[in-house]
């Protein structure tokens, strides 16, 4: 019996049965939608190629096989057909052409069976090996234009942070400079009217002045906590490394906000009994994220006290900790605290105090100086930050020098 003869003539039976055999499959979901001809694609070319391999007069074209079914797995790749999805077409393609020429199969002779069944699945995993080397080369293609495309985006995002980054700085420099003069004018208004007779009449004058006076410094203040957090994104803030006097440090930093802490009725200690007497670190950086967290604390703590402590850890490592006894923080809001423009707190006044850049600063400088800051908080019960920082911290320059 002449299977190729036999293959041919049932071919277009073979191409309607399977057609309907891949829409009814549930495993296969990509060809909702996709036309007859969309699904039919190269099976027809696939079968003339498996008539003339198991042709015994005819010249096997296993290159129209091959090069059909490439053609065959780059369009499915590009149907969005997955490998799973392929690969059931091909166990439904191989079903159905045993079930069309079932009926005659029988008829022939055993030897003769054989050959067609071992040729025929011969055929079909040269069909699915050849149609998952265009998938998979249609795929590595598809990701590597992907990649460029993404790359191309980095590179315009990058301009675009750089351009807001430089934008925001000279918008920033421009706005300091007018306000820096009106604070002046402000303050200097405050101190001329105090000194003159009759100061009953002006005094609703002088209360008008003090809030220009504290709204422009609040003002400027936000304006210095950008200022500092797009240096620190834009990689521009440096370190000046030196040895650095703890003790005096710390005490010049509680004494600056003490008058604000008194101000509240709070008591404010400080406690360096265990800490290092000096460190190679950035004074002027530390002094800014102690600042910051005291400021924080006495803006959070209606009544109580504020705690600074400062000691040694061991192994080369030394921590400050600023406690209070203020609002606390909702365990839910915790680990977005260090996130920028981030305000939390239990009442809604002292949510809309401040930037919401206090606290992101404060982390990147603590990262800067090599160090960890950590939170303990309680609502109603009050917060403690810790930062740990090495006694010796390391230049940019020293940490890239190979050991």
């Amino acid at each position: 019996m002449d299977f190729s003869k036999l293959l041919a003539d049932r071919s277009d039976a073979i191409i309607e049965q399977w057609i309907a055999a891949v829409r009814s499959d549930r495993r296969i979901s990509s060809d909702d939608g996709l036309p007859y001809s969309a699904v039919r694609n190269s099976l027809p070319d696939v079968l003339r190629a498996m008539v003339t391999v198991l042709s015994q007069t005819e010249k096997s074209d296993t290159r129209l096989l091959v090069s059909k079914s490439l053609v065959h797995g780059s369009l499915r790749a590009s149907q969005g057909f997955n490998p799973a999805e392929i690969a059931q077409e091909y166990r439904l393609l191989r079903r159905v052409i045993f079930t069309v020429l079932d009926g005659e199969m029988t008829r022939g002779s055993i030897a003769g069976v054989v050959r067609a069944v071992h040729l025929i699945n011969e055929v079909v995993d040269e069909a699915i090996a050849s149609c998952f080397q265009s998938y998979v080369d249609e795929r590595l293609r598809e990701l590597a234009q992907l990649q460029s495309q993404l790359l191309l985006t980095n590179q315009e995002l990058g301009r675009l942070v750089r351009a807001h980054q430089d934008n925001l700085s000279v918008l920033a420099h421009e706005l300091k400079t007018p306000l820096n003069s009106i604070i002046g004018y402000a303050n200097l208004f405050l101190r001329t009217g105090r000194t003159r007779t009759g100061i009953g009449d002006t005094l609703p004058d002088f209360e008008h002045i003090e809030r220009v006076v504290r709204n422009g410094t609040r003002l400027l203040h936000l304006i210095n906590d950008a200022l500092e957090f797009s240096r620190s994104e834009a990689g521009q803030t440096r370190l000046h490394l030196e040895a650095v006097a703890l003790r005096p440090t710390l005490e010049a930093v509680v004494e600056m906000i003490r008058p604000l802490a008194e101000a509240q009725g709070l008591e404010v200690s400080l406690d360096c009994g265990s800490a290092p007497q000096t460190v190679a670190s950035d004074s002027m950086r530390l002094q800014q994220i102690l600042t910051n967290l005291l400021s924080n604390a006495v803006r959070y703590t209606p009544s109580g006290s504020v705690r600074v402590e400062c000691k040694a850890v061991g192994d080369g490592h030394w921590s400050v900790a600023v406690s209070d006894t203020g609002l606390g923080i909702a365990p839910e809001d915790q680990p977005h605290i260090f996130e920028p423009y981030s305000r939390f707190s239990c009442n809604e006044r002292s949510r809309t105090e401040g930037t919401g850049l206090g606290l992101a600063i404060v982390a990147q400088l603590v990262n800067l100086l090599q160090g960890q800051i950590a939170l303990v908080s309680e609502p109603g019960v009050g917060s403690t930050f810790t930062v740990t920082f090495p006694v010796q911290v390391q230049s940019l320059a020293a940490q890239n020098t190979p050991v």
